[in-house]
């Protein structure tokens, strides 16, 4: 579920899409980090007070706003075999559809978006995990102007299989 907020958007999370993979690298058996990649999309759609803050774009063709992202959440992972508590930053790059990945990661320092991450793993039996975290966006994705500050916020919800 994800949204992003901000005075130009609706104030209410959207269903998206997440798929990607991770790995565990335990330094015991009750620390870690794990890094993952994922693919995502976040969607909003603007409010009505869009077009009072930007008056030159026309919010009929944003009125719903769909962002696909790489994230690369590096996350120290503490607790015991079952339960695990996950935090640690995360860098996502917008990727252009009408750019290729080389092109996209050239721009992604200026397009991309810096969270933090924070949430809990359960190892299920048959190689199964399941997890909840919360993400908050820490940088303005805005690039149109100063008018209004947005920000990614994100509830992931997932199901995984360990190979």
């Amino acid at each position: 579920m994800t949204k992003i907020s901000g005075e130009s958007f609706e104030n209410e999370y959207q269903l998206n899409y997440l798929l990607g993979a991770f790995a565990e690298v335990n330094f015991s058996r009750h620390v870690g980090i794990q890094p993952e990649l994922l693919f995502s999309q976040t969607s909003s759609t603007t409010s009505s007070g869009f077009a009072d803050i930007y008056k030159d774009i026309s919010s009929q063709f944003l009125s719903n706003v769909h962002l696909h992202y790489l994230n690369i959440p590096v996350l120290l992972s503490v607790g015991g075999k079952f339960i695990r508590l996950q935090a640690g930053p995360q860098f996502s790059i917008l990727l252009n559809s009408n750019e290729n990945l080389l092109q996209n990661g050239e721009s992604a320092f200026s397009n991309g978006d810096v969270s933090m991450v924070g949430g809990v793993q359960v190892n299920l039996p048959f190689h199964i995990t399941a997890g909840a975290r919360y993400i908050a966006g820490l940088h303005n994705i805005n690039n149109i102007n100063n008018s209004d500050s947005w920000r990614n916020q994100q509830i992931q919800l997932s199901v995984g299989v360990v190979l």
